[in-house]
């Protein structure tokens, strides 16, 4: 007898409809499986086998054969095990088929049969209606995660003996109910504050621009000067995540296999902080099955370099794309994917091998020569991209001994709010910019005009630190946040000048 039975597969953070079909017939007994499948799928044979047996079901030894269509699609994971299961029972007559063509089924078998949570439900769940499905069938701890999607029917199992009892007697169950997720509270950020940031009034203010605007930043300074401490206190000055950006966001950790220990919807933006050993698949994404790296994991949160200048220089360059254009797309022989990236990098260095050139207090022992082969790995394309470098100094001593003084992260959050809803506003009509590190060059000269001030003094800043015509783009995005955090609709001359003096570190030697 022949069975259908409907899963997914998942290919970047986008789900393909996969039709499991399962054809049970005489000949000698065993198992085949068709469709470009996996190891784990491979190994699928035999924990199946052994799940049917072990909960009680009589498994056919008859000849079966198991064909995933499409059959040009690459299928992987244990997520078939379910649907597989499900598909043999029906083909032997053992559970009803009536309902196998309104429901998805995925998940991992036990071999006592127990089911257990696998990656990508949600990216599944949000396309599911657009497959022609109307429920899901899921682990029990995925059903939450599934149950985020509105309008569609999630049943969660523990047992392989309740997905068949669901098929034969589906009045019997309740699907899963998910208060609306768009109504959840947001999240409330209880990590590091600003206020026990000991001066740094400058590094301080950088770092309210870059929430403000989504601006990229790098602190250069000696060690112990703070730079990593302000850079792992930005979290808490950014505004909480939108619906829509926590779906975004939920898709792609989902995929990645990192949603167990945090809910059905990740509400708190991502602070990825890799290695500087880190290699560039890793930080892009990739394998033969390309899955998210560093850089989709920090979408719409922060990617944290520390000691920049560690890193490899190829592997840097590797960021130049996604900081452009907002995502980043790995090509493989048989499929290109494309992530989503539109992070805020933050990133930290010393001043040279050192680290103490420029020190006021204790002297550099670097060469030039050594001074240049240590900016060198940071190339001029990418620093360009880096809207704020800002110097950090060596506190004072009478700044070490007193007390923190600084204003509360909350206190900065609000007027970062205001500004965000000041860009919000003006964003209008055009869907694809949230912040104003997005603005896009053609709407510089709608948003960023410049009077005769201005402009004079952005020429010659250009003229004296040779800045190139990105660089001054992004001067004018940063005084573009800075008359937002003012309240001011017009660009003005301070506005310009507080922007320029976050380039004064360009290519630094």
């Amino acid at each position: 007898m022949l069975a259908r039975v409907w899963s997914a597969s998942i290919v970047g953070i986008d789900a393909v409809k996969v039709g499991v079909e399962v054809d049970v017939s005489g000949g000698l007994p065993g198992i085949v499986v068709l469709g470009l499948p996996d190891s784990a799928v491979q190994e699928s044979k035999e924990r199946v086998k052994a799940t049917l047996k072990n909960a009680g079901f009589a498994f056919p030894m008859r000849k079966i054969v198991i064909n995933l269509t499409p059959a040009d699609l690459r299928k992987e994971g244990p997520c078939f095990d379910l649907p597989i299961s499900v598909g043999i029972l029906a083909a032997s007559e053992q559970v009803s088929a009536d309902l196998l063509g309104d429901y998805l089924f995925l998940g991992e078998v036990s071999l006592d049969g127990t089911l257990r949570s696998v990656a990508g439900i949600l990216p599944i769940a949000a396309t599911a209606q657009k497959m022609g499905i109307t429920g899901l069938v899921v682990p029990a701890d995925n059903a939450q995660e599934a149950a985020v999607v509105q309008g569609l029917t999630v049943y969660g199992c523990k047992h392989l003996t309740e997905v068949v009892d669901l098929l034969n007697n589906p009045g019997r169950y309740q699907p899963v109910q998910l208060d609306n997720p768009q109504n959840l509270p947001k999240a409330l950020y209880t990590g590091a504050d600003l206020k026990d940031v000991k001066g740094q009034a400058h590094a301080r203010r950088a770092l309210e621009i870059a929430a403000a605007g989504g601006h990229n930043l790098i602190f250069v300074g000696p060690p112990g000067s703070g730079k990593t401490m302000l850079a792992r206190r930005l979290p808490g000055i950014l505004p909480p995540l939108e619906f829509a950006e926590s779906l975004e966001v939920t898709r792609i950790h989902s995929v990645a296999g990192l949603l167990k220990n945090r809910g059905s919807l990740v509400r708190d933006r991502p602070f990825r902080s890799p290695h500087h050993s880190a290699s560039g698949p890793s930080l892009v994404g990739g394998g033969s099955f390309p899955r998210p790296g560093e850089i989709s994991l920090s979408h719409q949160g922060i990617l944290f370099l520390d000691e920049l200048t560690e890193f490899k220089r190829d592997v840097l360059e590797f960021l130049r794309q996604p900081l452009e254009d907002g995502y980043v797309t790995i090509s493989r022989t048989r499929q290109s994917v494309t992530f989503p990236a539109q992070f805020t990098l933050v990133a930290s260095t010393n001043p040279c091998p050192c680290g103490y050139y420029g020190d006021t207090i204790q002297q550099c022992t670097c060469s030039p020569r050594q001074r240049e082969q240590y900016w060198a790995k940071l190339s001029g394309p990418l620093m360009d991209r880096i809207d704020l470098q800002v110097a950090v100094n060596r506190l004072k001593p009478e700044e070490i001994t007193q007390q923190p003084t600084g204003e509360a992260s909350t206190s900065v959050l609000e007027r970062v709010q205001k500004a965000r809803d000041r860009a919000t506003t003006r964003f209008q009509g055009e869907p694809n910019l949230r912040c104003n590190a997005q603005i896009q060059s053609r709407h510089l000269q709608k948003w960023c005009k410049l009077d005769d001030a201005s402009r004079s003094l952005l020429e010659a800043a250009i003229r004296k630190l040779g800045l190139s015509a990105r660089a001054s783009d992004r001067i004018l995005k940063v005084a573009r946040t800075v008359a937002d955090l003012a309240g001011e609709d017009e660009l003005k001359a301070n506005h310009v000048a507080e922007a320029i003096q976050y380039r004064t570190i360009d290519r630094m030697q």
